[in-house]
Protein backbone atom coordinates (compact mmCIF):
# COMPACT_ATOMS: atom_id res chain seq x y z
CA UNK A 1 0.00 0.00 0.00
CA UNK A 2 1.46 3.39 -0.97
CA UNK A 3 2.40 5.60 1.94
CA UNK A 4 0.33 8.79 2.20
CA UNK A 5 2.37 11.78 3.32
CA UNK A 6 -0.57 13.29 5.21
CA UNK A 7 -0.98 10.09 7.25
CA UNK A 8 2.72 10.12 8.14
CA UNK A 9 2.36 13.73 9.33
CA UNK A 10 -0.67 12.70 11.38
CA UNK A 11 1.33 9.86 12.95
CA UNK A 12 4.15 12.20 13.89
CA UNK A 13 1.67 14.67 15.35
CA UNK A 14 0.11 11.91 17.47
CA UNK A 15 3.54 10.75 18.68
CA UNK A 16 4.71 14.25 19.62
CA UNK A 17 1.46 15.45 21.21
CA UNK A 18 0.90 12.31 23.30
CA UNK A 19 4.58 12.27 24.28
CA UNK A 20 4.31 15.92 25.38
CA UNK A 21 1.16 15.34 27.46
CA UNK A 22 2.53 12.27 29.26
CA UNK A 23 5.98 13.83 29.70
CA UNK A 24 4.40 16.93 31.27
CA UNK A 25 2.52 14.70 33.69
CA UNK A 26 5.72 12.86 34.64
CA UNK A 27 7.57 16.15 34.97
CA UNK A 28 4.92 17.41 37.40
CA UNK A 29 5.22 14.16 39.36
CA UNK A 30 9.00 14.49 39.47
CA UNK A 31 9.54 11.23 37.57
CA UNK A 32 11.97 10.43 34.70
CA UNK A 33 10.73 11.63 31.31
CA UNK A 34 12.14 8.49 29.65
CA UNK A 35 9.49 6.38 31.38
CA UNK A 36 6.83 8.87 30.33
CA UNK A 37 7.86 8.54 26.68
CA UNK A 38 7.71 4.73 26.86
CA UNK A 39 4.24 4.85 28.43
CA UNK A 40 3.13 7.35 25.75
CA UNK A 41 4.15 4.76 23.17
CA UNK A 42 2.16 2.06 24.94
CA UNK A 43 -0.91 4.32 24.87
CA UNK A 44 -0.79 4.90 21.10
CA UNK A 45 0.58 1.48 20.12
CA UNK A 46 -1.26 -1.33 18.33
CA UNK A 47 -1.34 -3.55 21.44
CA UNK A 48 -3.45 -1.15 23.52
CA UNK A 49 -7.24 -1.56 23.22
CA UNK A 50 -9.36 -0.62 21.48
CA UNK A 51 -6.99 0.10 18.58
CA UNK A 52 -3.66 1.69 17.69
CA UNK A 53 -3.51 5.38 16.82
CA UNK A 54 -0.79 5.09 14.16
CA UNK A 55 -1.31 4.55 10.45
CA UNK A 56 2.27 3.53 9.70
CA UNK A 57 4.11 2.06 12.71
CA UNK A 58 6.95 1.03 10.35
CA UNK A 59 7.59 4.68 9.45
CA UNK A 60 7.75 5.63 13.12
CA UNK A 61 10.16 2.74 13.66
CA UNK A 62 12.34 4.16 10.87
CA UNK A 63 12.37 7.50 12.68
CA UNK A 64 13.30 5.57 15.82
CA UNK A 65 16.42 4.27 14.06
CA UNK A 66 17.40 7.89 13.43
CA UNK A 67 16.68 8.50 17.11
CA UNK A 68 19.12 5.72 18.07
CA UNK A 69 21.79 7.36 15.92
CA UNK A 70 21.27 10.80 17.47
CA UNK A 71 21.08 9.44 21.02
CA UNK A 72 24.35 7.53 20.70
CA UNK A 73 25.99 10.39 18.80
CA UNK A 74 25.13 12.66 21.73
CA UNK A 75 26.55 10.10 24.18
CA UNK A 76 29.76 9.96 22.12
CA UNK A 77 30.02 13.74 22.26
CA UNK A 78 30.64 13.41 26.01
CA UNK A 79 33.68 11.16 25.47
CA UNK A 80 36.54 12.77 23.55
CA UNK A 81 39.53 10.50 22.97
CA UNK A 82 41.45 12.26 25.73
CA UNK A 83 38.71 11.43 28.23
CA UNK A 84 38.60 7.82 27.07
CA UNK A 85 42.35 7.60 27.65
CA UNK A 86 42.09 9.23 31.07
CA UNK A 87 39.30 7.14 32.59
CA UNK A 88 42.03 5.27 34.39
CA UNK A 89 42.98 1.69 34.97
CA UNK A 90 40.67 1.36 37.97
CA UNK A 91 37.61 2.37 35.92
CA UNK A 92 38.49 -0.07 33.14
CA UNK A 93 39.03 -2.99 35.52
CA UNK A 94 35.91 -2.31 37.60
CA UNK A 95 33.65 -1.72 34.58
CA UNK A 96 34.93 -4.83 32.79
CA UNK A 97 34.46 -7.01 35.88
CA UNK A 98 31.02 -5.59 36.61
CA UNK A 99 29.73 -5.82 33.02
CA UNK A 100 31.11 -9.34 32.49
CA UNK A 101 29.80 -10.62 35.84
CA UNK A 102 26.31 -9.21 35.27
CA UNK A 103 26.28 -10.53 31.70
CA UNK A 104 27.35 -14.00 32.89
CA UNK A 105 24.71 -13.99 35.64
CA UNK A 106 22.08 -12.99 33.07
CA UNK A 107 23.15 -15.75 30.69
CA UNK A 108 22.98 -18.36 33.44
CA UNK A 109 19.55 -17.15 34.54
CA UNK A 110 18.16 -17.00 30.99
CA UNK A 111 19.31 -20.54 30.20
CA UNK A 112 17.92 -21.77 33.53
CA UNK A 113 14.52 -20.37 32.53
CA UNK A 114 14.75 -22.13 29.18
CA UNK A 115 15.08 -19.04 26.99
CA UNK A 116 16.67 -19.42 23.57
CA UNK A 117 20.37 -18.67 23.21
CA UNK A 118 19.89 -15.31 21.49
CA UNK A 119 17.01 -14.25 23.76
CA UNK A 120 19.33 -14.99 26.67
CA UNK A 121 22.33 -13.15 25.21
CA UNK A 122 20.43 -9.98 24.38
CA UNK A 123 18.65 -9.97 27.76
CA UNK A 124 21.96 -10.49 29.56
CA UNK A 125 23.59 -7.64 27.66
CA UNK A 126 20.59 -5.37 28.33
CA UNK A 127 20.91 -5.79 32.12
CA UNK A 128 24.69 -5.41 32.14
CA UNK A 129 24.69 -1.66 31.43
CA UNK A 130 23.94 1.26 33.77
CA UNK A 131 22.31 4.35 32.30
CA UNK A 132 24.89 7.13 32.02
CA UNK A 133 22.13 9.66 31.31
CA UNK A 134 19.97 8.78 34.32
CA UNK A 135 22.89 8.38 36.70
CA UNK A 136 24.59 11.63 35.71
CA UNK A 137 21.25 13.48 35.93
CA UNK A 138 20.67 12.16 39.46
CA UNK A 139 24.19 13.19 40.49
CA UNK A 140 23.72 16.63 38.93
CA UNK A 141 20.42 17.09 40.77
CA UNK A 142 22.29 16.46 44.03
CA UNK A 143 25.12 18.83 43.06
CA UNK A 144 27.66 15.99 43.11
CA UNK A 145 29.10 16.00 39.59
CA UNK A 146 32.34 17.60 40.75
CA UNK A 147 33.01 15.17 43.59
CA UNK A 148 36.14 13.02 43.43
CA UNK A 149 34.06 9.87 43.94
CA UNK A 150 31.87 10.82 41.00
CA UNK A 151 34.88 10.80 38.67
CA UNK A 152 35.32 7.09 39.36
CA UNK A 153 31.60 6.35 39.01
CA UNK A 154 31.23 8.16 35.69
CA UNK A 155 34.55 6.78 34.47
CA UNK A 156 33.12 3.30 34.95
CA UNK A 157 29.99 4.21 32.99
CA UNK A 158 32.18 5.51 30.13
CA UNK A 159 33.86 2.12 29.85
CA UNK A 160 30.49 0.36 30.23
CA UNK A 161 29.03 2.31 27.31
CA UNK A 162 31.96 1.38 25.06
CA UNK A 163 31.73 -2.28 26.12
CA UNK A 164 27.96 -2.39 25.53
CA UNK A 165 28.07 -0.72 22.11
CA UNK A 166 30.92 -2.99 21.00
CA UNK A 167 29.25 -6.13 22.40
CA UNK A 168 25.98 -5.23 20.66
CA UNK A 169 27.85 -5.00 17.38
CA UNK A 170 29.37 -8.45 17.91
CA UNK A 171 26.01 -9.95 18.92
CA UNK A 172 24.22 -8.52 15.91
CA UNK A 173 26.98 -9.64 13.56
CA UNK A 174 26.92 -13.23 14.83
CA UNK A 175 23.12 -13.26 15.04
CA UNK A 176 22.82 -12.67 11.30
CA UNK A 177 24.20 -16.18 10.69
CA UNK A 178 21.59 -17.58 13.10
CA UNK A 179 24.01 -19.57 15.25
CA UNK A 180 27.01 -19.09 17.50
CA UNK A 181 30.28 -20.63 16.41
CA UNK A 182 33.82 -19.69 17.39
CA UNK A 183 34.68 -18.71 13.82
CA UNK A 184 31.59 -16.48 13.56
CA UNK A 185 32.32 -14.76 16.88
CA UNK A 186 36.00 -14.34 15.97
CA UNK A 187 35.08 -12.83 12.60
CA UNK A 188 32.55 -10.48 14.22
CA UNK A 189 35.11 -9.40 16.80
CA UNK A 190 37.63 -8.79 14.03
CA UNK A 191 35.19 -6.68 12.00
CA UNK A 192 34.24 -4.62 15.05
CA UNK A 193 37.89 -4.13 16.05
CA UNK A 194 38.87 -3.05 12.52
CA UNK A 195 35.88 -0.70 12.30
CA UNK A 196 36.58 0.93 15.68
CA UNK A 197 40.33 1.09 15.08
CA UNK A 198 39.94 2.47 11.56
CA UNK A 199 37.27 4.96 12.57
CA UNK A 200 39.23 6.34 15.50
CA UNK A 201 42.64 6.05 13.87
CA UNK A 202 41.80 7.72 10.56
CA UNK A 203 38.86 9.80 11.75
CA UNK A 204 40.78 11.44 14.56
CA UNK A 205 43.11 13.01 11.97
CA UNK A 206 40.35 14.30 9.70
CA UNK A 207 37.06 14.83 11.55
CA UNK A 208 38.14 17.33 14.27
CA UNK A 209 39.91 19.43 11.63
CA UNK A 210 36.85 19.32 9.36
CA UNK A 211 34.48 20.26 12.19
CA UNK A 212 36.67 23.20 13.23
CA UNK A 213 36.90 24.42 9.63
CA UNK A 214 33.11 24.31 9.28
CA UNK A 215 32.67 26.11 12.60
CA UNK A 216 35.15 28.75 11.44
CA UNK A 217 32.82 29.70 8.57
CA UNK A 218 30.42 31.17 11.14
CA UNK A 219 27.43 29.57 9.45
CA UNK A 220 25.81 27.25 12.02
CA UNK A 221 23.72 25.47 9.39
CA UNK A 222 26.87 24.27 7.60
CA UNK A 223 28.33 22.88 10.83
CA UNK A 224 24.99 21.23 11.60
CA UNK A 225 24.86 19.60 8.16
CA UNK A 226 28.41 18.37 8.65
CA UNK A 227 27.90 16.73 12.05
CA UNK A 228 24.49 15.28 11.12
CA UNK A 229 25.97 13.85 7.93
CA UNK A 230 28.87 12.36 9.87
CA UNK A 231 26.60 10.79 12.51
CA UNK A 232 24.19 9.24 10.02
CA UNK A 233 26.97 8.41 7.56
CA UNK A 234 29.02 6.40 10.07
CA UNK A 235 25.81 4.82 11.39
CA UNK A 236 24.99 3.73 7.83
CA UNK A 237 28.49 2.39 7.18
CA UNK A 238 28.45 0.37 10.41
CA UNK A 239 25.04 -1.04 9.46
CA UNK A 240 26.32 -2.12 6.04
CA UNK A 241 29.21 -3.92 7.77
CA UNK A 242 26.72 -5.80 9.93
CA UNK A 243 27.58 -3.71 13.00
CA UNK A 244 25.10 -1.85 15.17
CA UNK A 245 23.91 1.55 13.94
CA UNK A 246 24.53 2.68 17.50
CA UNK A 247 28.25 1.90 17.19
CA UNK A 248 28.85 4.10 14.16
CA UNK A 249 26.91 7.00 15.64
CA UNK A 250 28.67 6.67 19.01
CA UNK A 251 32.17 6.80 17.54
CA UNK A 252 31.14 9.67 15.26
CA UNK A 253 30.32 11.57 18.44
CA UNK A 254 33.70 10.63 19.94
CA UNK A 255 35.46 12.09 16.89
CA UNK A 256 33.46 15.33 16.96
CA UNK A 257 34.12 15.61 20.71
CA UNK A 258 37.84 15.79 19.88
CA UNK A 259 37.37 19.06 17.98
CA UNK A 260 37.69 22.54 19.48
CA UNK A 261 34.13 23.26 18.36
CA UNK A 262 32.48 20.33 20.14
CA UNK A 263 30.48 22.60 22.45
CA UNK A 264 28.89 24.37 19.49
CA UNK A 265 28.23 21.02 17.78
CA UNK A 266 26.61 19.72 20.97
CA UNK A 267 24.39 22.79 21.16
CA UNK A 268 23.28 22.44 17.54
CA UNK A 269 22.59 18.70 17.78
CA UNK A 270 20.63 18.97 21.06
CA UNK A 271 17.16 19.62 19.53
CA UNK A 272 17.56 16.68 17.11
CA UNK A 273 18.65 14.39 19.93
CA UNK A 274 15.73 15.48 22.10
CA UNK A 275 13.03 15.16 19.41
CA UNK A 276 14.23 11.97 17.75
CA UNK A 277 15.23 10.52 21.11
CA UNK A 278 11.67 11.04 22.33
CA UNK A 279 10.36 9.42 19.14
CA UNK A 280 12.68 6.46 19.76
CA UNK A 281 11.38 5.86 23.29
CA UNK A 282 7.77 6.36 22.19
CA UNK A 283 8.25 3.86 19.37
CA UNK A 284 9.76 1.38 21.85
CA UNK A 285 6.62 1.68 23.95
CA UNK A 286 4.42 1.26 20.89
CA UNK A 287 6.23 -1.96 19.92
CA UNK A 288 5.92 -3.46 23.41
CA UNK A 289 3.14 -5.99 23.85
CA UNK A 290 2.74 -5.77 27.61
CA UNK A 291 0.01 -8.41 27.46
CA UNK A 292 2.87 -10.92 27.26
CA UNK A 293 4.34 -9.81 30.59
CA UNK A 294 2.05 -11.51 33.16
CA UNK A 295 3.39 -14.91 32.15
CA UNK A 296 6.95 -13.62 32.69
CA UNK A 297 6.41 -11.91 36.07
CA UNK A 298 8.67 -14.38 37.92
CA UNK A 299 11.41 -14.11 35.28
CA UNK A 300 11.30 -10.30 35.30
CA UNK A 301 11.60 -10.23 39.10
CA UNK A 302 14.48 -12.73 38.95
CA UNK A 303 16.35 -10.72 36.30
CA UNK A 304 15.81 -7.51 38.26
CA UNK A 305 17.12 -9.00 41.49
CA UNK A 306 20.02 -10.72 39.73
CA UNK A 307 21.05 -7.55 37.88
CA UNK A 308 21.06 -5.38 41.00
CA UNK A 309 22.86 -7.92 43.20
CA UNK A 310 25.41 -8.96 40.55
CA UNK A 311 26.29 -5.37 39.69
CA UNK A 312 26.60 -4.41 43.35
CA UNK A 313 28.79 -7.38 44.31
CA UNK A 314 31.00 -7.26 41.21
CA UNK A 315 31.51 -3.50 41.50
CA UNK A 316 32.25 -3.60 45.22
CA UNK A 317 34.64 -6.57 45.05
CA UNK A 318 36.53 -5.31 42.00
CA UNK A 319 36.76 -1.81 43.53
CA UNK A 320 38.24 -3.25 46.70
CA UNK A 321 40.65 -5.32 44.59
CA UNK A 322 41.72 -2.01 43.02
CA UNK A 323 42.39 -0.64 46.52
CA UNK A 324 39.40 1.67 46.60
CA UNK A 325 38.49 2.49 50.21
CA UNK A 326 35.60 0.51 51.71
CA UNK A 327 33.22 3.50 51.95
CA UNK A 328 33.91 4.67 48.40
CA UNK A 329 33.67 1.12 47.02
CA UNK A 330 30.27 0.69 48.67
CA UNK A 331 29.12 4.11 47.41
CA UNK A 332 30.24 3.29 43.88
CA UNK A 333 28.57 -0.13 43.95
CA UNK A 334 25.20 1.25 45.07
CA UNK A 335 25.30 4.05 42.48
CA UNK A 336 25.92 1.55 39.68
CA UNK A 337 23.60 -1.23 40.87
CA UNK A 338 20.47 -0.13 38.98
CA UNK A 339 20.89 -1.40 35.43
CA UNK A 340 18.80 -0.37 32.45
CA UNK A 341 18.06 2.86 30.65
CA UNK A 342 18.37 4.07 27.09
CA UNK A 343 21.12 1.63 26.06
CA UNK A 344 19.15 -1.34 27.42
CA UNK A 345 16.30 -0.46 25.07
CA UNK A 346 18.77 0.00 22.21
CA UNK A 347 20.12 -3.51 22.91
CA UNK A 348 16.62 -5.03 22.97
CA UNK A 349 15.73 -3.22 19.75
CA UNK A 350 19.00 -4.47 18.22
CA UNK A 351 17.94 -8.07 18.75
CA UNK A 352 14.53 -7.39 17.21
CA UNK A 353 16.11 -5.61 14.24
CA UNK A 354 18.06 -8.71 13.17
CA UNK A 355 15.10 -10.97 13.89
CA UNK A 356 16.71 -13.32 16.42
CA UNK A 357 14.83 -12.45 19.61
CA UNK A 358 11.32 -13.47 20.62
CA UNK A 359 8.41 -11.04 20.84
CA UNK A 360 8.57 -10.98 24.65
CA UNK A 361 12.14 -9.63 24.83
CA UNK A 362 11.39 -5.97 24.06
CA UNK A 363 8.52 -5.58 26.58
CA UNK A 364 10.57 -7.66 29.06
CA UNK A 365 13.47 -5.20 28.84
CA UNK A 366 10.99 -2.33 28.77
CA UNK A 367 9.49 -3.45 32.07
CA UNK A 368 12.96 -3.81 33.61
CA UNK A 369 13.93 -0.37 32.31
CA UNK A 370 10.82 1.28 33.73
CA UNK A 371 11.44 -0.23 37.17
CA UNK A 372 15.17 0.51 37.28
CA UNK A 373 14.70 4.02 35.87
CA UNK A 374 12.41 4.73 38.83
CA UNK A 375 14.81 3.05 41.26
CA UNK A 376 18.07 4.61 40.10
CA UNK A 377 17.60 8.21 41.38
CA UNK A 378 16.42 6.91 44.76
CA UNK A 379 19.37 4.51 45.05
CA UNK A 380 21.77 7.36 44.22
CA UNK A 381 20.20 9.68 46.80
CA UNK A 382 20.17 6.95 49.47
CA UNK A 383 23.80 5.96 48.78
CA UNK A 384 25.13 9.50 49.14
CA UNK A 385 23.00 10.30 52.17
CA UNK A 386 24.20 7.14 53.89
CA UNK A 387 27.81 7.99 53.03
CA UNK A 388 27.64 11.62 54.17
CA UNK A 389 28.07 12.85 57.73
CA UNK A 390 24.69 13.67 59.20
CA UNK A 391 22.84 11.64 56.58
CA UNK A 392 22.63 14.32 53.87
CA UNK A 393 24.49 14.70 50.56
CA UNK A 394 27.79 16.54 50.96
CA UNK A 395 28.22 19.94 49.31
CA UNK A 396 30.23 20.39 46.14
CA UNK A 397 33.96 20.17 46.58
CA UNK A 398 37.00 20.56 44.42
CA UNK A 399 37.63 17.31 42.52
CA UNK A 400 40.70 15.39 43.50
CA UNK A 401 43.18 13.82 41.15
CA UNK A 402 42.65 10.41 39.54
Amino acid sequence: MPIEAVSVIEDLAVVLVVALVVALLFYRLGQPLLVGYVIAGVIIGPYTPPFGLLHYPDVIEAFAQIGIAFLLFAVGLEYPLARLREVGRRSVVIASAEALSTFAAGVGLGLAFGFSVFDTLFLALAISVTSTVILSQALEDLGLLERAETRLILGITVVEDVITVSALSVLQSTAVSGHLEFSEVALALGVVAVFIGGTLGLGSRVVPWMVDRLAGLRRPELLLLGVLGLALGLAGISSVLGISVASGAFFAGVLVADSKSHDEAKRLIAPFKQVFGAIFFVSMGALMNFELLPRYALEIAAFLGTAISAKFLATYLSARQQRVAVAEARLTAINLSASGGELSLVVAKGGADVGVTSSFVLPFVGALTIVTTFLSPYLVRWAWRAAAPGGSPPPNSTPAGP
